[in-house]
């Protein structure tokens, strides 16, 4: 099926269908290849503990999203590309784990939903430092002080601490890694098949986000959709679509400590990895990225932080705070309609 969804997508691209057709064919191929790659990833982390299979879900979850705002970036598409990094933050940060602790809850006997403190924790901490880069970049952008002129040169430097700090965090992280126990079972395919389908699903995601992209702008101008609200809500979603699935099934069968690694990993990595990375791929296009957000987006990175730190670093979560979570994205995007 997601075969048949990809060269559906292939054609309309390359054709003369309508751009909303092409959209909504590209999204489908991509939640697709994403569905593959979890799929895949589940097999290849069979025995590995939480850490290591979290990594490797959300790595490899997390293409998709990596070649749609690189082709933004490539087409000049740059409020598409910075709206895009924050809804892939905004839409797991908040939606994606509210769902997940609100399953969670509903798989455990006493409606607590209880997992290992040390991820959670982590990732408010690489949230912060994030936000605290983007937020003093936007006081001296708001400011106009004499730092603001050299806001490449801040991000750029900026971009390279992320990446040093994440690359000690994640060493720390993998070698703490227990080993996932011998009782339990993934899908039923051999090794071999398994790589073989994530280097499908790799080149898959990287030709259909192409078209995904190309599609996007007529498609969101045909409906009336503003930008901000395509990069916040429809990429942040469609471009997370392994995190949507795999996190809330794991909850669903109260493995919980492997459902809270693969949403939140995926977090971790788009805030600390992801974004510093595809700043400095930026300095290769005429269009470059930076850290410099809108003063409502800013605000927005900013709490989101302080209300995972707030919900989850004390390793259980209960229902009424999953709703919160979404109800936070909820508003996000809300705000994101009216941009």
């Amino acid at each position: 099926m997601t075969a048949a969804f990809t060269v559906a997508a292939g054609v309309a691209h390359f054709s003369d269908a309508s751009a909303l057709l092409a959209f909504g064919l590209a999204t489908v191929a991509l939640a697709g290849l994403a569905w593959i790659v979890s799929f895949a990833t589940e097999r290849i982390g069979q025995q590995y503990g939480p850490a290591v299979t979290g990594v490797l879900q959300s790595t490899l979850g997390n293409l998709p999203e990596f070649f749609i705002v690189l082709f933004a970036l490539s087409a000049g598409e740059l409020v598409v590309a910075k709206t895009s990094i924050l809804g892939s933050i905004f839409a797991n940060a908040l939606l994606v784990l509210g769902i997940v602790i609100v399953a969670g809850c509903h798989a455990s006997a006493d409606g607590v939903m209880r997992f290992q403190t040390r991820l959670p924790k982590d990732n408010a901490v690489l949230m912060l430092l994030a936000s605290f880069l983007i937020v003093l970049i936007g006081l001296s952008a708001a400011t106009e002080d004499q730092a603001s002129s050299h806001i490449k040169a801040i991000s750029v430097v900026g971009a390279v601490a992320l990446l040093v700090t994440y690359a000690v965090w994640l060493y720390d992280y993998l070698r703490s890694d227990m080993p996932r126990e011998a009782g339990e079972v993934g899908p039923r395919i051999s090794m071999r098949l398994a790589l073989a389908l994530l280097a499908v699903a790799g080149v898959g995601a990287a030709f259909v986000s192409d078209w995904f992209v190309s599609a996007l702008t007529p498609a969101m101008e045909q409906i009336g959709v503003s930008k901000a609200f395509a990069g916040i809500v429809v990429v942040g979603i469609a471009g997370n679509a392994v995190e949507n699935t795999t996190g809330i099934v794991l909850a669903l069968k109260g493995e919980a400590d492997l459902a809270i690694s693969v949403v939140k990993n995926s977090v971790a990595q788009i805030t600390a990895f992801l974004f510093p990375a595809l700043v400095l791929v930026s300095l290769l296009f005429s269009t470059q990225l930076t850290f410099n957000l809108g003063p409502v987006y800013i605000g927005a990175l900013a709490l989101t932080a302080i209300a995972l730190w707030q919900i989850t670093a004390d390793g259980e979560a209960t229902r009424f705070e999953g709703v919160a979570l979404v109800a936070f994205y909820v508003i996000v995007a809300v705000l994101a309609w009216y941009e």
